[in-house]
């Protein structure tokens, strides 16, 4: 059954006054226990709720646990109700052997914080052990003539109970010649004969005698041996030792075989009686099986491995016996010198891992140190590497718990291998590592990052629907949850741009996709902004800008702006028949929405009445002639010209121009052959007006003429939409003129005409150059108008 305190009421008091005292000198001592021997399991112990003043809710959540010593669980608490209890019968002869009292010590450990409290069980011994003599028959020779009151030590019975219930008292059988008596040297009681009577080998050679040993028990055990005293012939001399005390030191680590000391006795007697033996007297079954001693010699010798640890010091009774039975007894003293032999122990108590990032000093592991070793040997040093963000800090007893340095980064490093080493301070030194691995937990602390602050991409006009573009990509430190990212459109620069009926994206892998065909004359670039999101907590997000190019497809025709070609009537150009070579007729002006080389225009002369007499520059569309006109050249020529970008593939307009050779500009109007219903007629009136304008020599016709050619001229640009003459009535227009170049044409030209009005003769004058003031549209479709189309319109004026 399991008690508290000593089973007596004065034991006990004095328990709990040594229990209080040790309690308010060390902070560290908590408590004493005890329980008897050979317990049931699970008996009670002690409440250790209520002796630390916790609740039994508290007690579990500080994790409260018990670690004995000798790292045995010979007790174990009850969480539900904080009891303290046997986990196991106790023997107390098993645990302590012959020490006493026995008591065993452990440490009351528990977190949150972290404290721990030293404390004690004795294990009190109950009388299950009877005495017993190793020598169940003891053989005694003892000379004839021993004086009366000889005493003779016999061998000591073994029980292995301690205390009351150890050997109290020895007893022999009744006879008339001894009696015993009881000695106490060394704390331990052996038993002498005395002998009352002397003995004559003649009238009783032998005695058998019962040695019977009792124990203090309740009620009392005992064991007995037989005692057989032979009575031997006169031998009056016993051997005597030279020293009644030997001491010597062995190393523990000494070899098998090596000798330790020699005992010297000698004998007086002569003959047999002074032949000497050596012997172990009431040596213990441990001495036998670790020492030997030559019978002959008496030279003591090692037979089994010392322990310091283990046994500190021998004490041996070695007995030299003549022939005749005399003998004469010494002690022998061992004491055994410690040695390093022994490597440093760690255990952990307890160890946690993963541990998160970003917390300061957490607690990871909790352990022990021993060393068997005593003395230097047994010092130690805990250390751990210096390169590591961890420390080691020194509790009571040995007790060391590991911490963080400070917060950690599993970004940087997520796992380390400590490697924990205590080293002795014996020699040689000797050291026992142990190594852990603590991984560091990821917490949400770094935003996904774009691998470039911006991206540019492009993509074609006229691209099919859901084409796939370019990808973002973002990296996100962290891991698990917490690095899974999400992308997404934020918001266009421009927030008139509809952001998401143009572009998509892929919220998992960052793919960018157009999702309606796109034209570069609309819009040329545009900028929005992506997000990357993580699923961490809290969530954490970053985000980058895209650029769009939209690169030009050659999806544009050349358009001419003069002339223009949906008059209508076809326009007319005027060349006088005196004009040098290289003269310039007009100038085709064209445009082309698309940009760069698409927008590159040639111009070629496809067909001419005359071949050889006009030619048309390539790069900016001037028509000029290539001769002198001749009388055989026809007053009438048709042109078509061609107008190509340079896109691939290339794309091109024609246009038709009407050239009117005149020998002057002061001779009559003739009406142009589109617009003429009657051909001989135009034909004689054209010769009527040439030899009028031939004999009028006078400015003023000439300025009468020049006045209505230009108002004729003007009023048929007006009817033709913006460039097309027209000739009602037999009239000059108001103007003639030239539309700016444009495009890749390098100069504008524009000229103003007229002619003085008059009924007879009219004179024909050349004005200033007329600055542009008038913007054509492209027929067909509305576009936006681009700044080479509005550089490009030639502009049209009144002549005063």
């Amino acid at each position: 059954m399991a008690v508290r305190g000593p089973c007596f009421s004065r034991q006990r008091q004095v328990l709990f006054l040594f229990l209080f005292v040790g309690l308010g000198l060390a902070g560290s001592e908590f408590g004493r226990y005890s329980v008897t021997e050979e317990t049931e399991r699970g008996s009670f112990v002690a409440n250790l709720a209520k002796d630390l003043g916790l609740g039994v809710e508290a007690l579990a959540a500080k994790r409260t646990r018990v670690i004995f010593d000798d790292h045995k669980q010979h007790l174990f608490l009850e969480a539900h109700t904080g009891d303290l209890l046997t986990k196991e019968k106790l023997d107390r002869e098993k645990l302590c052997g012959s020490t006493e009292p026995c008591v065993l010590h452990f440490q009351i450990l528990m977190d949150n914080p972290f404290q721990i409290y030293r404390a004690e069980l004795r294990i009190l011994d109950i009388n299950d052990h009877s005495p017993i003599f190793q020598d169940k028959k003891m053989i005694l020779k003892i000379l004839e003539n021993t004086a009366v009151g000889t005493t003779f030590r016999l061998e000591r019975a073994q029980d292995s109970d301690g205390g009351r219930n150890g050997i109290q008292n020895y007893t022999i059988s009744p006879n008339s010649f001894f009696h015993i008596v009881i000695l106490n040297p060394d704390g331990k009681k052996y038993p002498e004969l005395v002998l009352d009577k002397a003995l004559d080998y003649e009238e009783q050679p032998e005695l058998s005698l019962i040695l019977t040993a009792l124990d203090g028990g309740t009620p009392p055990r005992s064991g007995t041996a037989v005692v057989r005293v032979e009575v031997i012939d006169i031998n009056d001399n016993s051997p005597e030792f030279d020293q009644m005390f030997y001491e010597v030191t062995i190393p523990e680590n000494s070899r098998l075989g090596s000798l330790i000391i020699t005992a010297s006795a000698w004998d007086l007697d002569s003959g047999i009686n002074g032949e000497v033996s050596y012997a172990f007297s009431q040596a213990s079954e441990d001495i036998r099986k670790t020492f030997a001693i030559d019978k002959h010699s008496g030279e003591i010798s090692l037979r089994g491995y010392l322990d310091f640890e283990t046994t500190e010091s021998y004490s041996i009774i070695i007995k030299a016996t003549d022939r005749g039975g005399l003998f004469g007894k010494s002690t022998v003293r061992i004491q055994v010198m410690d040695v390093n032999d022994n490597f440093p122990e760690i255990t952990v108590s307890s160890f946690i891992s993963p541990i998160p990032e970003n917390t300061a000093e957490t607690l990871i592991m909790i352990f022990s140190i021993r060393d068997k070793d005593s003395g230097k040997n047994g010092k130690m040093v805990c250390t751990i590497p210096e390169d590591l963000p961890f420390m080691l800090k020194s509790s009571i007893e040995n007790y060391y718990h590991l911490e963080t340095e400070g917060a950690l980064d599993r970004e940087s490093r997520a796992e380390y291998n400590i490697t924990i080493s205590v080293t002795d301070l014996g020699t040689p030194r000797l050291t026992t590592q142990h190594t852990i691995t603590v991984q560091v937990s990821d917490i949400n602390d770094n935003a996904p990052a774009f691998t470039q602050t911006s991206y540019t991409m492009f993509v074609r006009e006229n691209n099919s629907p859901a084409l796939h573009i370019g990808t973002i990509s973002a990296t996100d430190s962290d891991s698990g949850s917490n690095a899974h990212i999400t992308y997404s459109l934020l918001s266009a620069e421009d927030p008139q741009l509809a952001l998401t009926s143009l572009i998509s994206i892929n919220a998992d892998n960052g793919q960018l996709f157009a999702l309606r065909a796109l034209d570069y004359e609309a819009l040329q670039t545009f900028e929005f902004r992506v997000g990357a999101t993580d699923q961490g907590s809290p969530v954490l997000s970053s985000q980058a800008l895209v650029r769009i190019v939209v690169l030009d497809d050659n999806d544009n025709v050349p358009f001419v702006l003069y002339p223009l070609q949906n008059a209508s009537a076809p326009c007319t150009e005027l060349l006088p028949r005196a004009a040098e070579p290289g003269y310039l007729i007009t100038k085709v002006v064209a445009v082309d929405r698309d940009s760069g080389q698409n927008a590159w225009l040639s111009f070629q002369l496809l067909k001419a009445t005359e071949p050889g007499l006009f030619s048309v520059w390539a790069h900016n569309g001037e028509v000029r002639t290539t001769r002198l006109l001749s009388e055989r050249d026809v007053p009438k020529h048709r042109l078509v010209l061609l107008v190509k970008d340079n896109g691939d593939p290339p794309r091109s307009a024609s246009v038709t121009l009407h050239v009117l050779v005149v020998d002057g500009f002061s001779q009559p109007y003739l009406p142009l052959p589109e617009v003429a219903h009657n051909p001989a007629h135009e034909e004689d009136a054209l010769t009527l007006y040439l030899v009028i304008a031939l004999a009028s020599v006078s400015s003023l016709f000439l300025l009468s003429v020049l006045l209505f050619v230009g108002v004729r001229l003007c009023r048929r640009v007006r009817a033709a939409s913006l460039g097309v003459c027209s000739v009602p009535d037999g009239h000059f227009p108001d103007h003639l003129v030239d539309i700016s170049g444009v495009g890749t044409l390098s100069q504008s030209y524009q000229y103003e005409v007229c002619m003085m009005g008059g009924s007879g003769t009219n004179e024909f004058r050349f004005l200033k150059p007329v600055p542009p003031n008038l913007q054509p549209q492209f027929p067909g479709k509305e576009r936006e108008e681009s700044p080479t189309l509005r550089n490009s319109l030639g502009l049209f004026s009144d002549c005063n």
